[in-house]
């Protein structure tokens, strides 16, 4: 009887699906590592690079609102890399239209790839715009001072998120760069927007101030308490003028109420309005100065001219008269 050799079977080689396995099981990880990178790392920590040719420099004032770090155009350029190869590898393994998961995790949905990826393009776009601002400075060189505390803007427009404030007599870099009555600013490598009004190519000299001591060895004899802290804050502000008069025989002077500050011109004038619009701190009732005359009673009226008193000195044009309650 003839023997029969039974072929044996070799079983079927399983099908090996066009995905790489570690596409599969890494691909989920990937995006939301590089999500978790860009948002986090990226826009969190904007790159900064060095001082002069960035960074705001100080002479009085302070930055607030604006971020700063060690990370390099470089390693945000290699974080916007990796989240790249990242979509591009999750993009062929989610062709099919079905979700990816590793074992155990949460599957990764191609709606969840598309985030990601707008994610990671509107970092690239941030990252393009500050770059791009930082050369401009560079390039251009202008640094302007700033003129009051200004409003640090994320754009141009009205709409804009206000991200801070900079201290007044702050020397910023600008890119050259206006629109809509803003001017671009790069503030610890970020670009800004400011308003281009209150920049100055000249640093503004500060302003008369309250406070301060006397220093030019000047003094004063007088009956109020406010006179003596008028003496001082002109003589802090103005150390030139070294001669002043308090007591006479007559009216307020006779009372001890009144105080001559010896000066003519315009600094005279700088002074009388300087007073007038700290009346209410130094405690002064009226004002005189070159034939004019400011009171509290009338303030709403200004200065208002007076009759000819015949001489220099009786219609102040040689001294502010300052009369206290």
């Amino acid at each position: 009887m003839a023997q029969h050799r039974h072929k044996r079977e070799t079983p079927a080689r399983p099908r090996h699906t066009s995905i790489p396995r570690s596409v599969l099981v890494s691909a989920p990880l990937a995006v939301v590592a590089t999500l978790s990178a860009v948002t986090m790392g990226v826009l969190a920590a904007e790159p900064a690079t060095s001082g002069d040719d960035l960074l705001a420099s100080s002479s009085s004032g302070s930055v607030t609102g604006a971020t700063s770090s060690g990370t390099t155009d470089a390693t945000a350029d290699a974080a916007a890399d990796a989240t790249a190869d990242a979509a591009e590898a999750t993009g062929s393994a989610a062709s099919s239209g079905t979700a990816l998961s590793r074992r155990g995790g949460a599957p990764v949905s191609r709606s969840q790839i598309r985030t990601a990826a707008k994610a990671e393009a509107a970092a690239r776009e941030q990252i393009a715009v500050d770059r791009t601002a930082r050369r401009l400075a560079r390039k251009a060189g202008d640094r302007l001072w700033t003129t009051e505390v200004l409003n640090l803007w994320d754009g141009p427009s009205e709409k804009s998120e206000k991200m801070g404030e900079i201290a007044a007599l702050e020397q910023v870099a600008v890119t050259g760069r206006e629109q809509a009555g803003r001017t671009q600013v790069v503030i610890d490598g970020q670009s800004r927007w400011v308003s281009s009004d209150y920049l100055s190519a000249d640093k503004p000299q500060p302003g008369p101030s309250l406070g301060g001591a006397c220093s030019n060895g000047s003094s004063i004899e007088a009956g109020r308490a406010s006179l003596y802290e008028i003496h001082d804050v002109v003589c802090a502000n103005w150390p030139e003028i070294t001669s002043y008069g308090t007591w006479r025989g007559d009216g307020e002077h006779g009372q001890g109420r009144a105080i001559d500050i010896m000066v003519s011109g315009a600094t005279g004038w700088a002074i009388a309005d300087f007073l007038r619009a700290n009346y209410a701190a130094l405690g002064i009732e009226y004002i005189i100065y070159s034939q004019k005359i400011w009171s509290v009673e009338r303030s709403g009226e200004g200065w208002r001219g007076m009759s000819n008193r015949g001489s220099v000195t009786a219609n102040h044009y040689d001294h502010v008269h300052v009369t206290v309650y």
